[in-house]
């Protein structure tokens, strides 16, 4: 079998021996159950793992990553991570994590057709018109993509937002905050991009829902 293989598990073998060394009881307590604090959104990009960026180990943070860090509507994925985080483990946190020099946010910049991703990009070019002045205005290549790496960071912050997981969340418990972060791997350094979201005020009106009152017939009003 490939070397490169077995090398991950002879990998796996020395991590667990080395951590049991500083703490014996650590599986085991681990296998306990998880309370992490933070639920991250990141891309799938092989570079990015979050208690490697943010010096934190296992059971700290619950982790959803796809192409780009998207926050999609319809994804029953995420909406199901995100309500297992929010309403199960009662994270206190919600970072959306992008990266510089990301690949599909280079892809959805560009007119190529790719297959089947260009569905998923098409959620990410539609950040790209709302910015469209902005960013069409940044002659060198290279800073728009990073620009565009921001906001679509910005934007997946603010969808997060407007889910009714994260709205009842804080109606209850005036929980998580929602975080915009990139990652530059280049210096290993994060930039918090400053649009953290505590309450529903700091949204628009119109996202805003109302508390659902039940009958005991049953019916919603």
């Amino acid at each position: 079998m490939d070397k490169y293989y077995h090398k991950l598990l002879d990998n796996n073998i020395k991590v667990t021996q080395a951590r049991l060394v500083e703490d014996p009881d650590f599986y085991k307590n681990l296998s306990l159950g998880q309370q992490p604090k933070v639920l991250w959104i990141g891309c799938a990009d092989s570079r990015l793992a979050a208690n490697e960026i943010t010096g934190t180990r296992q059971g700290e943070i619950f982790v959803h990553r796809n192409i780009a860090n998207m926050v999609v509507h319809s994804d029953m994925n995420m909406l199901s991570v995100l309500d297992y985080a929010v309403n199960v483990l009662k994270v206190e946190h919600v970072i959306v994590c992008g990266h510089y020099g990301c690949g599909g946010i280079e892809a959805a910049m560009s007119n190529k057709q790719y297959g089947l991703i260009d569905n998923w990009l098409r959620h990410l070019k539609d950040v790209y018109r709302l910015y469209q002045q902005e960013l069409d205005a940044i002659e060198d290549e290279p800073k728009r993509l990073r620009r565009f790496v921001e906001v679509n960071v910005f934007e997946q912050v603010f969808d997060l937002c407007k889910t009714s997981i994260i709205q009842n969340a804080w109606q209850h418990r005036q929980a998580p905050h929602v975080h915009g972060w990139v990652y530059d791997i280049s210096t290993g350094l994060i930039k918090d991009l400053d649009v953290t979201v505590r309450i529903d005020e700091d949204l628009t009106k119109i996202f805003h829902f109302q508390n659902l009152l039940i009958s005991k017939e049953g019916k919603l009003s």
